[in-house]
This record gives C-alpha cells, sequence and structure tokens, in this order.
C-alpha cells in the first residue's frame, strides 16, 4: 500500500466519525486505567456494565483500597479472569497511592511497572486520557492493519511502529480509535463486511466477501 492511498483512508475515516472515542466508559485518567486493565479478553460492553456499578461506589485508588479485594471482586465478578484482574487492581491503586499521590502516572515506564499493565493499556492511557500519540495495537487493529496492508507485520510490535511510521501524521492521534472501530465493526475476524466497507476500494485485501444477496 503506498502513502496516497493511506492517506485517503484515513480522511475518509475522520469524514465519517471526526472524534473517535473509546466505548470504555470513564471520566476521570484513573477510572479509564482501571477499566482497560479490566478489558483484557472481555468486551467493553461487559466492562461497562461492571464498572457503572463500581465507579459510584469507589473511582479512586484509595476508595478501591478501601473496599478491599473481596467486595471489589463482587462488583467486577461478570468479567472474565476477575479473580487476577482484582488483585491487580488493588495492587495497582497501592502501588498509585503510596509512589504517585493516587495519580495515574504519564510515561509508559511508570504505566507498564503497574500489575495487570502491558504496553497496549499504556498506550491507550497514554492516547486516551493524555492526548498523547501511541498506538495501542489489539487484535482488531493487528488484524485490520495486517489485513488491508496499511501497516503489514508479523507481530504487535512490529504493527505498532509500521502504524506510527505510515499513518498520515495529522491523523496519528485518532488512528488507534478508527482501527479499533473498524475491526469490531466492519473489518471483523471471520467474515469482512466489504461490501459495507468505506475503504474496500483503497483496501489491499485479496479474498474481498460478497454481498451476502451474491451468495
Amino acid at each position: 500500500m503506498n502513502a496516497a492511498k493511506r492517506l485517503e483512508i484515513f480522511t475518509r475515516f475522520r469524514a465519517a466519525n471526526p472524534k473517535p472515542m473509546t466505548e470504555l466508559e470513564y471520566s476521570t485518567p484513573f477510572e479509564l486505567l482501571i477499566a482497560v486493565l479490566l478489558s483484557a479478553q472481555s468486551t467493553d460492553v461487559g466492562v461497562n456494565k461492571a464498572t457503572r456499578l463500581l465507579y459510584p461506589v469507589a473511582n479512586t485508588p484509595a476508595a478501591i483500597l478501601a473496599l478491599g479485594l473481596e467486595e471489589l471482586k463482587g462488583y467486577i465478578q461478570t468479567i472474565g479472569l476477575y479473580p487476577t484482574k482484582a488483585k491487580n487492581v488493588i495492587a495497582t491503586c497501592r502501588i498509585l497511592v503510596e509512589q504517585y499521590g493516587g495519580e495515574v502516572p504519564r510515561t509508559r515506564e511508570q504505566l507498564v511497572e503497574l500489575p495487570g499493565v502491558g504496553r497496549k493499556t499504556a498506550n491507550v492511557v497514554l492516547n486516551t486520557a493524555f492526548g498523547e500519540i501511541a498506538m495501542a495495537v489489539d487484535t482488531h487493529i493487528f488484524r485490520v492493519s495486517n489485513r488491508t496492508g496499511i501497516a503489514p507485520g508479523k507481530t504487535v510490535e512490529i504493527v505498532e511502529q509500521k502504524l506510527l511510521q505510515f499513518v498520515p501524521k495529522q491523523f496519528l492521534l485518532d488512528a488507534h480509535h478508527w482501527l479499533i472501530l473498524h475491526g469490531r465493526y466492519t473489518c471483523v475476524a471471520r467474515k469482512p463486511q466489504c461490501w459495507n466497507c468505506m475503504i474496500a476500494d483503497l483496501c489491499d485485501y485479496k479474498s474481498k466477501s460478497a454481498t451476502p444477496q451474491q451468495v
């Protein structure tokens, strides 16, 4: 894929959705951090259902520590892997209180040292909460980047670096959101909806799926 096609792809994404946002519900950087931590191998819908109950009761590191592990489990037990995630949330909250005055740190190096926080989670927080250019490559973005040819790579790290290199600068801040939404609702895993895709004519995917009427 060449630069002209990438420019047109992201121009179309922006025209269709000028201000893309995460589908996780949050009002502070801390709420976003915990929501993303909980979202691993879970859906945003499922996480939102849990945090709608949790955050009115405890939405700061100190408040969650006061809640305690067992009560926290009760709020997030509908989320996959909740026992491990609850332990990580408590441990993260303790570090935030003891080392950062209850605030979420603003560097990737500090974020990835928090229990349960990997590079992808850190990048989401940096990009979405703090408005920094960072590319959080999840399964959707990895698939879309490879399938379309926007930024092909065999590993998440390679795709991340290629996106930062190839996405036109004016689109870098919001590119993560456009790509994840495109992968979640159009360029889906099993049968991409090529007939309903705004970039189908620019995409390198050779096995484009037919419309349902043509099948």
